[in-house]
């Protein structure tokens, strides 16, 4: 219904301003696999302040001017979602809008929109995927996939930057790409990481698992019965810092108890390997619930 919506809107507003315009077709292109190599910012870079990594994870080859195929990572096979054309080459198809910049029979450059309500936001930030056609990678390109998809040297300048800022300052941790992982030196403690499942659409892991990395702790032989939930900032040593509670307000009792538990269990039973991007390690953040247990 949205998706009419803002076709028809629009069409409605070409066509009183007398500025008739058509459809885009993709007929001179049907049937050209084209691999997504590039996933950028308006800026080059395709990491965020946040440490998000934009990735180059699609395939889409258009069948007809109403239907597209698109590989699922999750799936390991190609799904074909119905397509939906408006003017000013704007399409929809797998439940997202896209502006087509340039497309060749070699190459695609694509825009993603963002829908907002019954519009779409051509405006806000620019995001930008680059396609090069299977066929002009291995006859043209003559290089692989890995290759043409590493981040570049303007990204790696970006996070070493970041991680400069956050060895400073813990407040600035940002995502690590390869996240802290959490294991337990006691049999008294378990843990347990925990994995978000993704769309079709999506790689495995998700984006989740390294933007948020969460983990269930289990504590036997505790003094009393007890469950909190808080973030921790792990430095590029391991060291483990109280971020805040996970729970809302601002419960004194409760970060002063929660703090407790990671002074005198975490920091002594747990083996933290911190996280990093690029291969530079650097301050990130976890999320852990954590359960004690008293002996009956």
């Amino acid at each position: 219904m949205l998706l009419f919506s803002l076709v028809n809107c629009k069409q409605g507003n070409a066509a009183k301003n007398g500025n008739k315009k058509e459809r885009i077709s993709f007929k001179p292109v049907f049937d050209i696999n084209y691999i997504e190599v590039a996933r950028r910012l308006d800026n080059g870079l395709s990491f965020n302040e946040d440490g998000y990594q934009l990735e180059p994870t699609w395939q889409i080859k258009f069948v007809s001017d109403d239907s597209a195929s698109i590989y699922s990572p999750t799936k390991k096979a190609s799904i074909n979602f119905p397509m939906a054309r408006g003017i000013d080459s704007i399409f929809y198809a797998a439940k997202v809008f896209f502006k087509v910049k340039k497309i060749t029979r070699d190459s695609m450059l694509l825009q993603l929109i963002e829908a907002k309500e019954d519009s779409i936001d051509l405006r806000g930030a620019k995001l930008y995927m680059t396609f090069y056609a299977e066929k002009f990678i291995k006859d043209v390109v003559h290089k692989d996939l890995a290759t043409l998809k590493a981040p570049t040297w303007r990204d790696t300048m970006f996070v070493k930057n970041l991680t400069d800022s956050a060895e400073k300052d813990y407040s600035k941790a940002f995502f690590a790409r390869q996240p802290a992982v959490v294991s337990s030196k006691s049999s008294s403690v378990k843990v347990e990481t925990l994995h978000v499942t993704g769309n079709i659409l999506e790689t495995n892991p998700t984006d989740n698992d390294y933007m948020y990395p969460t983990f269930n702790i289990s504590i036997k032989h505790a003094k009393k019965d007890f469950y909190y939930s808080f973030s921790v900032t792990v430095d590029s040593r391991g060291g483990l810092h109280y971020e805040k509670p996970m729970v809302p307000g601002n419960n004194l009792y409760y970060i002063s108890h929660s703090k407790a538990i990671l002074d005198k269990y975490l920091k002594r039973y747990l083996n933290v390997k911190p996280g990093s991007t690029l291969g530079m390690v650097h301050p990130s953040s976890i999320y852990l619930h954590v359960r004690g247990k008293k002996d009956m």
